[in-house]
């Protein structure tokens, strides 16, 4: 298999990795202000890797007189913005790639991808040894807002920790066994039995102390999840005794 990525930056360069990684062909990269009207000439798919309000903009600009396949990577879209081509699917590999090494890494370590279109992008799943669904069109927004808050909401309140970390003179490292041992517990047995703290407690004074002891700066993400905490707490004994 034959591939051009258009798009050279860090998604990029992680699938090229990848790709070549498998055996497959990876040509010349182009980015997006080259010349695209031949990207298309001796590749069997041409993978758009580019922002997403470009990817109707560079698809527009690749002529295709063969049988190669036009493949975006956007979590987001539909087909649509590449719809003027015959061969179109998209292929939104379900993971953070921050730089190519470690994006490669994860591209080949059974990932997930959210694919549609030509089994070109089925194809391309397998040959990462991945797992693949489908996403409704209509449902393609809210998969990808599923994706940032798993990913980079996730990064922002581990950000939170950090700092937090620095002003009590802690590693952050002390931290990971109670991050990851969290992360195992949703796993196993879901977020309902996962939550524990001041909030299942119903320990309000102990969450206001925290309020009180936090500076201005870091009060405000505090509050907003702790109240989620609270009302996802709340919600989850009121089912339990229900259930009752």
């Amino acid at each position: 298999m034959r591939v051009r990525i258009v798009g050279p930056g860090r998604a990029g360069l992680s699938f090229s990795r990848a790709f070549t990684k498998v055996g497959w062909e990876v040509l010349e990269h182009l980015g997006r202000n080259d010349d695209l009207s031949n990207a298309a000439e001796g590749v069997d798919i041409v993978l758009l890797s580019v922002p997403d309000q470009h990817i109707n903009e560079v698809a527009q600009k690749i002529t295709v007189t063969n049988s190669a396949a036009i493949v975006h990577i956007s979590g987001s879209l539909t087909l649509d913005p590449i719809s003027q081509h015959t061969r179109i699917a998209s292929c939104h590999p379900l993971l953070s790639l921050p730089d190519p090494s470690l994006g490669a890494k994860r591209l080949l370590d059974k990932a997930w991808f959210a694919v549609a279109g030509d089994p070109i992008s089925i194809e391309i799943a397998r040959a990462f040894d991945g797992e693949y669904f489908h996403i409704p069109d209509e449902k393609r927004v809210l998969y990808h807002a599923g994706a940032c808050i798993a990913a980079n909401h996730l990064v922002v309140l581990l950000s939170q920790v950090e700092r937090i970390c620095e002003m009590v003179d802690v590693p952050f490292e002390a931290y990971l066994n109670l991050i990851q041992g969290t992360l195992d517990s949703v796993t196993t047995i879901g977020s309902k039995k996962s939550l524990t703290g001041p909030a299942v407690r119903g320990d309000l004074s102990t969450i206001q102390s925290h309020l009180d002891a936090l500076p201005q700066t870091e009060k405000v993400l505090y509050s907003c999840l702790s109240e989620a905490a609270q009302e996802f707490a709340t919600k989850e004994t009121k089912s339990q005794n229900m259930k009752a």
